[in-house]
């Protein structure tokens, strides 16, 4: 069976590739496995069909057989492990790019997404330059921190791999930001997975959706 992934039938990022499916969709153009993808509304996602697949009523989600997954970082994970492309072979580098697919997660996107959530839900509040202000140099110290530990290499350990799938992919959420742009060699690293193939298949594919619901004027 096909692999089935689903995606926003209206994204919030308007094509920018910022919506996780992206993540899921970049995975499988690196191991090279067709998949196909259900577009579904908001309101779908809140209906039991959905719910039964991802049971927070989020995308994506990803279908193989009897198999169900929700949670990008647990799908790429699921894909890295079964597809070659995407993890060492060396078992200890192997589970060295699983910690950088969990940090990705864990430590960077949560302090990259609070800025979002203080930008678009707290931006009238009396206090909210002051927590933007805070929120900002939480997210400058994780960017240091990624920033020293990259250095000048090309990927984070050894060749490109889950890890760096997942960590560009958090990154790209701080595109033309001027907090990105203090760390030169974090802006070169996200340009270099941007380059990639498999990136500009799954780029233009999510593209496509925002693209083809424009046109049709819905």
């Amino acid at each position: 069976m096909t692999i089935t992934i689903t995606a926003f039938e209206r994204s919030p990022d308007r094509g920018r590739g910022l919506a996780r499916d992206m993540r899921v969709r970049w995975a499988l153009e690196e191991v090279g496995q067709p998949y196909e993808v259900r577009l579904v509304s908001f309101k779908a996602m809140r209906e039991p069909a959905h719910l039964a697949l991802q049971p927070f009523g989020q995308i994506p989600t990803y279908e193989d057989g009897a198999l169900a997954l929700f949670e990008s970082g647990a799908i790429i994970l699921h894909i890295a492990e079964h597809y070659p492309g995407l993890l060492p072979d060396d078992a200890n580098a192997r589970a060295r790019a699983i910690a950088w697919i969990f940090a990705a997660v864990s430590t960077m996107e949560p302090v990259i997404v609070d800025r979002e959530t203080a930008r678009f839900q707290e931006g009238k509040e009396p206090w909210y330059e002051e927590r933007l202000a805070y929120v900002h140099e939480r997210i400058r110290k994780r960017l240091g921190e990624l920033s020293a530990r990259l250095g000048t290499a090309d990927w984070l350990d050894g060749d490109f791999s889950a890890g760096d799938l997942q960590m560009i992919s958090v990154l790209l959420r701080l595109e033309g930001s001027p907090l990105l742009e203090e760390y030169p060699n974090l802006c070169a690293y996200i340009a270099r997975g941007q380059l990639r193939p498999a990136y500009k298949r799954a780029f233009e594919a999510q593209k496509a959706v925002f693209l083809a619901i424009s046109a049709g004027g819905q």
